[in-house]
């Protein structure tokens, strides 16, 4: 083996601890300022529950993983010694970047980070590429999936579109039905409304995630999709009952039960989702190492067009990034600060301000 290449693997799972680290400290906002904010239950309690949420929603990861591998660059374009190059770089980037935005208290997008630290990294070595080789007839878009990447890059700006569209009617609704005489509309239609928001999370969390579940064989997966809608109508009438019988005999407010369960399904999302931005890259790097020790060429004959082909990860290692994210989120100070961000621009009463005017503006 050579001890070149081990050193870079090495370099990448190093990388990949700092990465998980940092970008769990700009990504709780996303999962926890809700419950926070709202103060539906004790710190420690939100914080258990999201962790559960991270800690099982990384193992829903491992179908993202072709991303990193394959969903930006066209791979078969690369050999193994410029593929390399373009993972440490990408490595190396995020960390720089992600770190910078989590110190000044600013969250932003882990997904857009990675997807054009890859487009950026991959356009740069596929241009040095040609410069090596003046007689290859290809240009720079040759090397890049662009149908994919735009595809991509739309659905992340869509998402935003529908994400404050939705968000406003689903307000709106919530709002019309519980501002004013609270007590009496959530005596009667609070387990209603907790039983249509947990089948909605069931089905966008549980059912939809389970596809790219590390654990899931795809018969199990076959199954449960056929019966969707027995599952559906099952938990829909499940948790009506549930809730209404917590608010009548215990009088504990619905609205509550669904903030937490909503904050653990999007720490599962989130896990399930941004997990292949922490740890996509490196693991391609590694499976790339393993095919080109086999192969036994020389590294700059090697052809990646092997990361076209479906990779499983291994659930060990969803478990431990899981559990790394875990303990960066009880102790990260930086995830506090973000998060503090998040919440003192939803505040609806006076106080300091963080990000205040100044006379320039």
């Amino acid at each position: 083996m050579d001890p070149y290449y081990i050193t870079i693997i090495v370099v990448l799972f190093v990388l990949t601890i700092s990465n998980l680290i940092v970008g769990v400290s700009n990504d709780a906002v996303n999962f926890l300022n809700s419950a926070i904010g709202a103060r539906v239950a004790k710190g420690w309690i939100i914080m258990v529950v999201a962790s559960l949420g991270i800690f099982i929603g990384a193992t829903f990861s491992s179908g993202m993983m072709e991303i990193a591998r394959s969903g930006i660059f066209k791979p078969e374009m690369f050999v193994f010694a410029d593929i390399m190059v373009v993972f440490v770089t990408v490595m190396l980037t995020n960390i720089l970047l992600l770190d910078l935005f989590n110190s000044l208290g600013f969250p932003t997008s882990t997904t857009v980070s990675i997807i054009f630290e890859l487009l950026g990294s991959a356009v740069v070595v596929a241009m040095v590429i040609l410069y090596r080789n003046p007689e290859l007839e290809a240009t720079v878009g040759d090397f890049i999936n662009t149908n994919k990447a735009l595809g991509i890059i739309a659905g992340i700006l869509l998402s935003v579109a529908i994400a404050f569209t939705v968000g406003t009617i689903i307000m709106f609704l919530s709002r019309l039905l519980f501002s004013y005489q609270y007590k009496r509309n959530l005596k009667y239609f609070g387990g209603f409304f907790g039983g249509l928001a947990v089948t909605a999370i069931t089905y966008f969390i549980i059912l939809k995630g389970l596809k790219g579940a590390s654990f899931i064989s795809p018969e199990t997966y076959t199954y449960i999709k056929d019966h969707t809608s027995t599952v559906l109508l099952y938990s829909f009438i499940g948790w009506t009952v549930f809730f209404q019988i917590l608010y009548l005999l215990f009088k504990i407010d619905p609205t509550k039960i669904v903030v937490l369960i909503g904050t653990f399904a999007l720490a599962m999302a989130f896990a399930g989702n941004d997990l292949v931005n922490f740890i996509g890259v490196p693991i391609a790097g590694y499976d790339s190492f393993l095919h080109f020790t086999a192969s036994g060429l020389p590294d700059t004959e090697f052809n990646m067009g092997i990361l076209r082909e479906a990779a499983q990860t291994p659930t060990w290692m969803l478990l431990l990034a899981g559990g790394i994210m875990v303990v960066t989120l009880w102790t990260s100070k930086k995830a506090k600060a973000v998060i503090a961000t998040s919440i003192d621009l939803s505040r609806q009463d006076e106080g300091a301000e963080r990000f205040g005017s100044t006379s320039f503006s």
